[in-house]
């Protein structure tokens, strides 16, 4: 009898290991379960705005997985803004010269580069990632930027000094009350300056800056994060930020404290 019972129970465990057996889950699912929550914590990604209104931008961030909704994050992000009238242009200068021709944009004072960092947080309002549908959201971000001025420096044809063999030279300036009147006069214009000129003068301006964009994931909760964003962003300075020369010269320039781009903006990264 003893024994008979001791066949049972091992027939009994080996009926309900395969129970067991079905709860084991491949690393790489969506995987999102009602009474335990999400398998994934943390997320690092890599942002890349592939359309800007008025320059570009790339970053990280940085986040916590909250819930299945919600997801706090980090941002640290580089990029330039561009005034909406830069235009660039080019001339074909047929000069034996060691100097070359770059495109330069008439009118141009400074570049202005800025380095944001943030505090956001992004939450869905689809739950078909649970099925590895496509989950849609909002993110919202705000937080300090750093405005970083720099020179913008032009190759400029001035008549050349007495006694010299050539009838001009060219000479990298950047604007001035001084130079005003051949830095805007086009046909003194050389090209553009090589981008390092001007890298050893830049000028801080401190500023905020607030981001909201429509969210869309294919697999919130996958292992590898594949996610495009539509949104506005909108920077504010300090002070006034002189991108252009404002001139009777260069039209429609006027210079502001604030800038608002819509943008598009291409994540990739990974969770674990």
């Amino acid at each position: 009898m003893l024994k008979l019972r001791s066949v049972s129970f091992l027939f009994f465990l080996l009926s309900i290991v395969p129970l067991f057996a079905q709860q084991t889950f491949e690393t790489n699912q969506n995987i999102y379960d009602e009474s335990e929550g999400i398998v994934y914590d943390r997320e690092i990604t890599a942002d890349l705005k592939l359309l800007q209104t008025n320059g570009f931008a790339f970053g990280v961030n940085f986040a916590r997985l909250k819930t299945y909704y919600l997801t706090r994050y980090i941002n640290v992000e580089f990029g330039e803004i561009k005034h909406p009238k830069e235009y660039r242009q080019s001339f074909d200068f047929q000069r034996q010269s060691a100097r070359v021709s770059r495109a330069f944009v008439f009118g141009k004072q400074n570049n202005f580069f800025v380095l944001r960092t943030g505090f956001g947080e992004k939450r869905y309002f689809s739950e078909k990632a649970k099925r590895r549908g496509v989950a849609v959201g909002i993110t919202y971000e705000g937080g300090p930027s750093l405005g970083l001025l720099k020179p913008y420096y032009l190759e400029l044809i001035r008549t050349s000094e007495p006694g010299s063999v050539d009838n001009f030279v060219v000479r990298s300036e950047k604007y001035s009350a001084d130079n005003a009147n051949t830095f805007l006069e086009i046909s003194r214009i050389y090209g553009s300056s090589g981008f390092a000129q001007g890298l050893g003068e830049l000028e801080v301006v401190p500023g905020m800056h607030g981001k909201f964009a429509l969210h869309f994931d294919w697999g919130a909760f996958d292992e590898f994060v594949k996610a495009v964003e539509a949104g506005v962003m909108v920077d504010v300075f300090t002070r006034t930020i002189p991108i252009m020369v404002e001139s009777p010269e260069v039209v429609n320039t006027e210079n502001r404290p604030f800038f608002i781009n819509l943008y598009v903006n291409l994540q990739l990264g990974k969770r674990w």
